[in-house]
This record gives C-alpha cells, structure tokens and sequence, in this order.
C-alpha cells in the first residue's frame, strides 16, 4: 500500500478474489512510511503527546489506504465500501497504543456484504466503550484482520505482505532462509513472539483461539504461501522448523538486592502497572544474602523501565542498577524439540564455534531463546541454519 500503483495492484487482486465468488472483507495497513511520519510530525508539535490524541493521529493512516482502495476498486467496477475500525465494530479496551480487541460487532460488515459490497476495513484500530479512537500496536491490521475473520466466521483469512510467506529464518538476513509450506500455530507463535516480524504474535492467538486458517503470502507474486494451522508434522526429521531473532532487546541488571520475600514484587509491580513488558529473567544465587537480579525489556521501553526501577532500587537498599542496550535474543522453534534431548547443546555448540557469547538463557518446550550481542545476530542465524540444516526440506 506504499503508492497509487501499489494500491491499484492490490484492488486487482481483490477484485479477482471478488470475480470467483466469494464475499470479501480487506483489512489494510497504512501507506509505506506514514505511521512513522506521523509519529515524527507529533513529537515536533509536543514532547508529551497525550495518548488519546496520539492514538487518534496514527488511526489517520489506515482511514486513508481504506478510503484509496475503494476508490481504486471503484474504477474497476466494483462496489466497495470504506469503514473505520469503530464503523467495522472492533471493540477494544482502553490501552491507547496497545489497546486489546474485546469484541467485534459485526452487524454492520455482514450489512455491507448483504449490498454486494467488498468492505474495506482500517486495521490497527478499534473504539473504546466510551467512543475513543485506540489503535493496536505494531502488527495491529494483522490482529483486525484475524479478529474478523473468526467473528465473520470465514473459511480463511490471507495475509499479504512482503515477503512469500514464513521462513525458516529472516530471507533478508541470509539466502539460504527456505519457505515453509505449513507451519502450526504453536510454532508461528513463538517464533512471532520473539522476532519473526512476518505475522504478530496476537493474530496467531487469535487464529489458534478461533481456529482460523491464516495463509501468508506475497502482495507482489502468486507464488503459494505458508498456511498457518493445525500442522500436526509427526516425528520429523528434523525438530527446529524456524529462527527467530529481535534486535530491539534491552537488559536490566539490579545488583546486591537484598534477599528477602517480596522484593520482586516490588520491582515487577510497577512495570506492570506501567504496562511494560518483562521477558527474560535471571536471579543469581544468594550470597551473603543479597542477589543480582538481570531481566530484559524491549529496548524502546528501557527509559521508561529504568525511571521506574531506580528509584525503587534505591528504596529497597540495592547497590546499582545497571542497564544494556546493545543486545539481541536469536531463538531456534519446533514442536518436534519437545522431550528430544540433545538440541541446547547442539544450539550453544554452534554459537561457541562461530565465537558468539550467551548472556543470558531462556526455553519454553519447543523453543530454546539465547540473549547475545546485537552485532553477532547475523552471524548466530547463519550458524544455527546450518547447524540444524534449516535449507533441506524435511
């Protein structure tokens, strides 16, 4: 959706969908870089924008590509009709900038395609009960888009974007990256969840909740993409399906916390009351009683992080509290990982000889996550592809 040539690429291939049969409802993004532009034209006008009139602003961009595509779809001669994420009945709860749907009420789409109508939707938005514009964070036309899908009830939803569908690692990071005709959704998750930025973690719960077939696939090329699903792949060769990596990692260590129950509470309350999200989290042995205690948070929430850990560092009687912003997690994902010995150690053998330090270790049963430095994040992918043998078909 990134210019007029594009949006009129993406009508015919709406209109076709159209011309098959099928009543269509299209979730859209905003065009190329204006989310982000406008995110800059705000922070130029105030330093301290006020979440309300901030999430109205970035609402703006999706309202344009839906208003664009349906006239497109118009010179093609198609009825097409427009909506905002509050018109499309997307209901959300109060978070402005990561608001949660609640509910879509769908009386007003199903209205529409009883007209004929393809219905263009604005993604990434929705409507307080109070009638205030929230918008859904990063990925957010993805959740509208699945969100849809289940309460319309429909056989599929189609992500389109720019790549071919989902890899075995980032295809802009290394050739060798080879397409996946299916994945299931436990694996998309947790491969979203830490750095796959093909779908958002929240459109695949969303799928595997409402059990909403998700195919991902590109806005340029017919070529097949990646069904996401109920992929039951029983004892297959190889058990990692995918790499993920996330660039935009930032760790936090308090160090000489005393220890002693509820410490930390106190420290993860007020991040959670501040809605910032804590990842991985270490705590060292006690000695002499007192610990070091190490988490990591997204990198754009470390300021705000550190203005609420310091002062309650201090007030507990800690000795420092020291931050990095220089890191990235590299995770290997696979069902087949589970009760399989043997693939941590396969994992760690491969960063030691590509000369890659682990900072810290998390898992889950089907994934295995590494916190390392930014800069070797290429170099981890490549070794963990080759490692696992990612580039054959399994």
């Amino acid at each position: 959706m990134a210019d007029a040539e594009k949006i009129r690429n993406v009508a015919r291939r709406v209109a076709k969908a159209k011309d098959e049969g099928n009543q269509v409802v299209v979730v859209v993004s905003a065009m190329g870089h204006t989310t982000d532009n406008l995110i800059k034209l705000a922070y130029q006008i105030s330093e301290h924008p006020t979440d309300r009139e901030f999430d109205i602003l970035l609402s703006t961009g999706e309202v344009v590509s839906s208003t664009l595509l349906a006239m497109a779809l118009g010179n093609l001669g198609h009825q097409a009709v427009s909506l905002t994420g509050a018109q499309a009945g997307i209901q959300t709860d109060s978070s402005h900038s990561r608001a949660r749907i609640l509910r879509v009420d769908t009386k007003r789409v199903v209205s529409e395609l009883k007209k004929g109508n393809i219905v263009i939707v604005a993604g990434f938005q929705g409507v307080t009960g109070r009638r205030d514009i929230t918008t859904l964070g990063r990925g957010g036309s993805d959740t509208t888009a699945v969100a849809l899908a289940a309460s319309l009830g429909a056989g599929i939803c189609q992500i389109y974007t720019d790549v071919e569908g989902v890899y075995t690692a980032d295809p802009h990071l290394i050739s060798e990256a080879r397409k996946l005709k299916g994945i299931s959704y436990e694996e998309m998750l947790e491969l979203a969840t830490y750095g796959a930025k093909v779908m958002h973690n929240r459109a695949v719960e969303l799928g595997e909740l409402y059990n909403v077939p998700i195919l991902v696939a590109s806005s340029f090329t017919e070529s097949p993409g990646t069904i996401i699903g109920k992929e039951a792949s029983m004892e297959v060769r190889n058990k990692v399906r995918g790499i993920a990596h996330d660039t935009s990692v930032s760790m936090i260590t308090v160090v000489g916390v005393p220890d002693h129950p509820g410490i930390a509470a106190a420290i993860f309350e007020p991040l959670a009351r501040a809605n910032i999200s804590v990842d991985t989290i270490v705590q060292n042995a006690s000695i002499n009683s007192s610990t070091d205690l190490t988490f990591t948070v997204a990198r754009s929430d470390l300021l705000k992080a550190l203005s609420i850990v310091e002062p309650v560092a201090k007030s507990i009687g800690a000795k420092d509290c020291i931050a990095d912003s220089t890191l990235a997690k590299i995770s290997i994902v696979g069902t087949g990982m589970l009760n399989t010995p043997g693939y941590a150690a396969r994992m760690f053998g491969a960063l030691s000889r590509s000369g890659i330090n682990i900072r810290l270790i998390t898992t889950s049963e089907i994934r295995i996550t590494c916190i390392i430095s930014e800069d070797k994040v290429k170099d981890a992918v490549r070794a963990l592809h080759q490692a696992f043998e990612l580039e054959e078909e399994t």
